[in-house]
């Protein structure tokens, strides 16, 4: 894949578009046209500046996983003429970054799964012992290796914080008989994944997974998967019971952030070129450390 150009907003004329915090999203009637743009989000805003490549970066992970847990899923293809001439005639800004997908019903839930104890997680666990009504043992440290995975849901919110529920209130949403399926797969899945991570040198400590039901009523893996932006990897050799690892995602951007007057309310600043470069290279070594290619 060659050098493109750096992508924070598609328009594709003809196709009605949703506009994500990271993607486009293009209706063709029974089937959809993904865009990973480049923008990134921190803190619930999206951020003025794009990181260059990362929507190619996220889109080829994605496949890479697809193909390597070879579960039902949501993807039909990546030419852009299968989605159409007015997607063709972009692919300068489009190719590598674009799926057809199937339309499916969205189950509105994370399915969540935690290997480690960090982030809400943690914060929850030191208030109550429990991740989302988990009991754990007592005197477990930030970033300790839980004896088994766990699930965590949380509910999908169109604006703001998605929150952490039980798997009781998960059942009560969306009926117990799918809520333990989603369960048991997501499960599956994370072993399968951080299995891999770990013979290429990476922790996965948690991931999200979303799922979609098909006419016919199929459950399939839609959305990204194992990516950074809805994963936790950490590297292995700098991993330590009690202290946060370095993790492969917008860490740098939340940092610098927080060093600014920026408020969390209002428009957030533009990112430096520093930041900009370190984040691209976080995203690129993620994909490289657990493909084992390069872009």
């Amino acid at each position: 894949m060659g050098r493109m150009m750096t992508l924070l907003r598609s328009e594709v004329p003809g196709y009605p578009c949703r506009r994500g915090k990271v993607r486009d999203v293009y209706d063709l009637g029974d089937r959809l046209v993904i865009v990973a743009t480049d923008r990134i989000s921190a803190f619930d805003w999206v951020l003025p500046t794009a990181i260059p490549d990362k929507g190619r970066i996220l889109t080829a992970l994605t496949l890479f996983w697809f193909d390597y847990l070879g579960v039902p899923n949501h993807l039909l293809s990546t030419d852009l003429a299968d989605m159409g001439a007015a997607f063709a005639a972009r692919a300068a800004e489009l190719a590598g970054r674009t799926c057809l997908v199937r339309k499916a019903s969205v189950v509105p839930i994370e399915c969540i799964v935690r290997g480690y104890l960090a982030g809400s997680g943690w914060k929850e666990y030191q208030q109550h012992g429990t991740v989302c009504g988990i009991a754990l043992p007592r005197g477990l440290a930030l970033s300790a290796c839980l004896s088994e995975p766990i699930f965590t849901p949380a509910t999908k919110e169109e604006n703001g914080h998605d929150q952490n529920i039980s798997f009781e209130e998960m059942s009560a949403r969306i009926g117990r008989e799918l809520a333990t399926e989603l369960r048991h797969r997501s499960l599956a899945l994370y072993r399968r994944a951080a299995e891999h991570a770990r013979s290429r040198g990476l922790i996965l400590a948690d991931t999200k997974f979303e799922w979609g039901r098909l006419p016919d009523g199929q459950i399939i893996l839609i959305d990204e998967v194992l990516t950074p932006d809805s994963s936790r990897f950490w590297p292995a050799d700098q991993y330590r019971e009690g202290a946060n690892p370095p993790s492969f995602d917008k860490q740098f951007v939340r940092d610098w952030l927080e060093t600014t007057t920026w408020d969390k309310n209002s428009p957030p600043p533009p990112l430096p070129p520093e930041v900009v470069e370190r984040t691209a290279a976080k995203y690129r070594e993620a994909y490289e450390r657990l493909t084992g290619q390069t872009l």
